[in-house]
This record gives structure tokens, C-alpha cells and sequence, in this order.
């Protein structure tokens, strides 16, 4: 798999980025437009590179400052049906579903922090689902709670500014994760505290035996576990892009579940279901933050050397790969 690579430079670092690309055994495609970049002003510059190494050749863009002067782009591809591209992901170390690009880490980190409308509203309404799978005790509706829950790639997001020592990102994170929380905590609490006094909703529904979502205000050494593990999965599929993976690490934790579960509480003066509740929400947002930042790290530590160990293993009839 290769991923495009284009860079709106200077002239006067033209060469040097060129250079760069150049001497890289995984490059190919490499084409440069002299004055073709209008802003900046400068040359174009685009390649194909083997997803393996993007992210050292981004490295060595760094070591230049490229990114203060030029417009560093880089890009999938969908398809690469040409020899050359199977000979160099055959040349690069590891495979490129077990790439990581550590840029794109750090970007999606960035956006995961951002405030928006549809994250508030999408947190809001999966906490408003889980208040209802409480209340008809559905353990469908849990799942579908939890599905709709945004937070996960906001605790990656935490993960990421600890390992890389980001404390605006670990900041910023950690405020959206409690005022997202707590506002939708607060709207769920005032329509059910309304639905109590309209006779919908009462003290004995939400505190009676519920085989289907007792657990979510029911924390153990279990529930902690869950967290660690669904943390490691989900830091690991963002960080090699399989989306696919994610859908598991939405419906293994209990965030969602335990803040609608705390809102009904509150609204019927529950006490023990919101002590329950509470700790069930912290217990899962610190252990997808334990076992995210520990991911992370030996990613960023062991990765390539695990990549080098199982080489043989994995991928025996394959040829020398390349080592930057």
C-alpha cells in the first residue's frame, strides 16, 4: 500500500526535499514542477511512498523545518495497480496495516480535542438512549448507546498529548471530555426529572433488578479490565486506520451507559445509582486513558522492533526489506 506524497515548496529548499526522496529505496513517482506552486511560491513536488516508512520520511522533512515554509500534503491511494508499487511494499519493513504514521496521529489527536456542535449533540444523544435502555432495560439500546457515543477518539486524543508531552492537547481533551459530559449529564437530568413528574419515570423503575443493565452502575475489577482492554484495541485501530475494529471498543465500555444511568439517578434522587453510576464512569475513562497511553508508548518504543521479529515469521519468502 502506498500513500501519495505532495509538497508545495520553496525553490530554495527544492532540492533538498528532493534529495531526500530520492534516496529513499521505497520512492517512486517522483515528479518535480519547476515554479509550478503559486503559494507558496515555488516548486511542486509529488512522489508515491510505501506506507511503512511515510512516517520516517516525514521525520526527515522535519529535520529540514519543511513544514514552517512549505505545504506538506500527504494522501492514500485506493489502488496502485503498476509492478513497481508491489516491489516496494515487498521492500519495506513490516506491512503497511501495521504502519503507523505518527503525524496523522498527532492531527487526528488535534481535531479529536476540538469542540463542535455535532460532538455535543451526538454524546447527547447516545446518553439520552442509554437513559431509555435503562428505563425498558434493553441491553439493545445500551449497545446502540454505546455505538453513538463520540468520546473514545477524545481519550485517544489525551493518550496521544501524554506520550508525545502535549499539555494543551492532554488539557484540551480532558475539558471537552467534562463539559461534554456534564451538559449532557444536565439535559438528560431535567427531561427526566420532567418525566418524573408526569408519572413516566419513577424512583422504583429505575432502582428494581434489571438482568439486562444492572452492570452499568455495578462497577468491578471487571468493568476495569473491559476499559483496559477496549483502551489498547481502540489506540491501536486509530493508529493503523481500521475503523472497522472500532465499533468493538464502542460497545465494550460503559461510559455512555453510566452517565444516562447517573442522569436518571439524579432526577429520581437515587443515591446509590448515582455513586454506581459515577464510578463506573470514571473507572472506564481512566482505564481507556491507562491502557491508551501505555499502547502508545510501546508503539511508539517497540513497534518497529516487533515489525523486524516477525518478519521471518510473517512474511518468510519475502526479500531483504528495506531498513532506514
Amino acid at each position: 500500500m502506498l500513500v501519495h506524497v505532495r509538497i508545495n515548496v520553496p525553490e530554495a529548499q527544492a532540492d533538498e526535499v528532493c534529495a531526500i526522496l530520492a534516496d529513499n529505496d521505497t520512492v517512486t513517482n517522483l515528479v518535480r514542477l519547476r515554479g509550478a506552486s503559486l503559494e507558496p511560491k515555488g516548486d511542486l513536488i509529488e512522489a508515491d511512498v510505501a506506507r511503512e516508512v511515510a512516517s520516517d520520511l516525514l521525520e526527515a522533512f522535519d529535520s529540514i523545518h519543511l513544514g514552517q515554509h512549505a505545504g506538506v500534503v500527504l494522501s492514500p491511494l485506493t489502488a496502485t495497480p503498476f509492478d513497481k508499487a508491489h516491489e516496494l511494499e515487498e521492500a519495506a519493513l513490516g506491512d503497511p496495516d501495521d504502519a503507523v504514521i505518527w503525524d496523522v496521529i498527532k492531527e487526528q489527536a488535534t481535531n479529536a480535542v476540538r469542540p463542535t456542535v455535532s460532538f455535543h449533540l451526538f454524546l447527547l444523544i447516545a446518553v439520552f438512549l442509554a437513559s431509555i435502555a435503562v428505563v425498558t432495560d434493553s441491553a439493545v439500546l445500551v449497545v446502540g448507546a454505546m455505538v453513538v457515543g463520540p468520546e473514545f477518539a477524545t481519550i485517544a486524543a489525551i493518550c496521544t498529548g501524554i506520550i508525545f508531552w502535549r499539555p494543551h492537547l492532554i488539557l484540551a481533551g480532558v475539558r471537552l471530555l467534562v463539559f461534554a459530559f456534564l451538559f449532557a449529564i444536565t439535559i438528560v437530568t431535567v427531561v427526566s426529572w420532567l418525566a418524573v413528574r408526569l408519572g413516566w419515570v419513577t424512583g422504583e423503575i429505575v432502582t428494581r433488578p434489571r438482568p439486562q443493565t444492572g452492570f452499568i452502575w455495578h462497577p468491578d475489577l471487571w468493568s476495569f479490565l473491559v476499559a483496559l482492554l477496549a483502551g489498547a484495541a481502540g489506540v491501536i485501530a486509530l493508529s493503523v486506520e481500521k475503523s472497522q475494529t472500532m465499533v468493538g471498543v464502542f460497545i465494550s465500555v460503559t461510559t455512555v451507559p453510566a452517565a444516562g444511568n447517573l442522569a436518571l439517578g439524579i432526577a429520581t434522587g437515587s443515591l446509590g445509582e448515582i455513586r454506581g453510576s459515577s464510578a463506573q464512569l470514571a473507572v472506564n475513562i481512566f482505564g481507556m486513558i491507562v491502557a491508551g497511553t501505555l499502547t502508545l508508548l510501546a508503539q511508539k518504543l517497540l513497534w518497529r522492533k516487533v515489525d523486524r521479529l516477525t518478519e521471518p515469521l510473517f512474511r518468510p519468502n519475502r526479500r531483504r526489506p528495506f531498513r532506514p
